[in-house]
Order: C-alpha cells, then sequence, then structure tokens
C-alpha cells in the first residue's frame, strides 16, 4: 500500500513553514534580521524574502542555520530510514 502523504503539502508550504520556525527561532533570541543577515554571511534582502516567501538557498540556509545554533537539526535530516514497505526494508539490507 503505497503512502501519499506527500501529496498533502506543497513544496511551497513547506518553504513558509521553514522560514516562520527560522523566524520564530531568531526572534525568542532577540536577534534582529540585520544582527542575524551579518553574523551569517547572508545577504539582508535575501533573509527578508526568506522570512517573507521562503525562498532561500540551502547554502544560505544552512549559515542561518548555524548562527541560530540549529545545524544539528538539519544535519540530522535523512538519517534514520523511513520506509514505506517492507520491501523497502528488504532492499535497505542488500
Amino acid at each position: 500500500m503505497e503512502n501519499y502523504d506527500h501529496l498533502l503539502y506543497a513544496p511551497s508550504d513547506v518553504a513558509l513553514e521553514l522560514a516562520k520556525r527560522l523566524k520564530g527561532i531568531r526572534k525568542r533570541k532577540k536577534i534582529t534580521q540585520h544582527q542575524l543577515a551579518s553574523r551569517s554571511n547572508v545577504s539582508y534582502a535575501s533573509l527578508c524574502r526568506f522570512e517573507q516567501t521562503g525562498l532561500i538557498s540551502l547554502e544560505s540556509f544552512i549559515k542561518l542555520s548555524m548562527e541560530l545554533g540549529v545545524i544539528d537539526e538539519i544535519r540530522d535530516l535523512f538519517t534514520r530510514p523511513v520506509y514505506s514497505s517492507i520491501e523497502e526494508v528488504l532492499n535497505d539490507r542488500q
């Protein structure tokens, strides 16, 4: 049986949710956009665009994550296998 949960999300919705989460972390740490942009070496315009639209390069996203102290969460992505069938489990063992 196939899992179609991924069809419930548009990529832009996921990107906006990530932007919202990073913005929340920035605000909790009481860091301004200008400060974060300067500290992370990401342009202020890119940071503003990211927080409003979710659009940013992966490298800039990583830089922001590093500066905000959440890089381990990014580095841990895809480290635990998620299987959708027993066949995938068996294939992974080969």
